[in-house]
């Protein structure tokens, strides 16, 4: 197949997958929904959970369709894994607790208010879940796994997590250039690691259980996730951060200390081996089938 027809078909099934997942939330968002709400005269509170719970089964459903009647094939990336699943989370928690408990300890971050579970966490939880597993269903099944069939897995890595934190920039217009740039790292770093959990496991349930955990266990902790502080105030802490930007995160928050950077690259260093050996061992496994 000639460059321009790779380049051709890589547009045709991005536009397709994203226009499906785009149309499939409009029409609940601006028919469906409005309809339900005035048949059945909800309040607030059980339109805002109707909403996240139609708009999560939308993209969900508007991405199977996709993989079945576009790519026909099976899903098999949306495969329920319950073991691997509660593995996700609770190793996408640990890791980001592995960063920020240090600098609690060492005083970079520091409590200056508790006030104790909210219930509006549990909302919160539901937003930080539905949007996690958005965010894995266009930029892992969707935008890498068509750049990986073009380019192969690696660079589809990389570029897929360049943008995905590219995307991230805009979460907070108080950053200079230095913590900007920083933020672009991290966010590439960090995005890689997702691309590589789902490289490992096939399956974007894991990664955004890894992801939400991840995105939860922060908020807990009352320092900014990803730039954006608008949940602070219903965390179980009220945090403070000291020190360079470059250790606290600053207004990015524990994603883009270095020491989070550290534990990121380490991962990534394992995904890599892991992966590398399981090419290996598969291409060795087809060559001796072959013999």
């Amino acid at each position: 197949m000639s460059r321009i027809a790779v380049v051709k078909k890589f547009f045709l099934k991005l536009f397709l997958a994203l226009a499906a997942i785009f149309v499939s939330v409009q029409f609940f968002r601006l028919l469906l929904l409005p309809g339900i709400q005035a048949f059945f005269d909800l309040d607030d509170a059980v339109t805002s959970m109707f909403r996240r719970t139609g708009i999560f089964l939308c993209v969900l459903t508007a991405y199977w369709a996709y993989v079945k009647f576009y790519e026909k094939r099976a899903a098999t990336e949306l495969r329920i894994a319950p073991l691997g699943i509660a593995t996700g989370a609770l190793s996408g928690a640990l890791l980001i607790a592995m960063a920020t408990l240090p600098l609690f300890a060492f005083g970079v971050y520091e409590v200056t208010f508790y006030r104790g579970p909210q219930n509006e966490l549990f909302g919160v939880a539901a937003v930080i879940l539905i949007a996690a597993f958005l965010e894995e269903v266009v930029y892992r099944g969707v935008l890498f796994t068509i750049l990986e069939e073009a380019i192969g897995t690696d660079r589809a890595v990389w570029l897929q997590s360049l943008i995905f934190s590219a995307m991230h920039i805009g979460n907070n217009s108080d950053a200079d250039i230095y913590a900007t740039l920083l933020n672009v790292v991290s966010g590439t770093l960090i995005g890689a690691f997702w691309t590589y959990l789902f490289v490992l496991s096939r399956n974007l349930w894991i990664v955004a259980a890894n992801h939400a955990a991840w995105n939860f266990a922060i908020i807990l902790t009352g320092t900014p996730l990803s730039g954006i502080d608008a949940w602070r105030s219903v965390a179980p802490f009220d945090s403070s951060y000291h020190g360079p930007f470059w250790l606290s995160g600053g207004v990015f928050g524990p994603e883009d200390s270095i020491v989070t950077i550290c534990i990121v690259i380490v991962c990534l260093a394992v995904q890599i081996r892991i992966q590398r050996n399981s090419k290996r061992e598969k291409l060795l496994g087809d060559f001796n089938s072959r013999v």
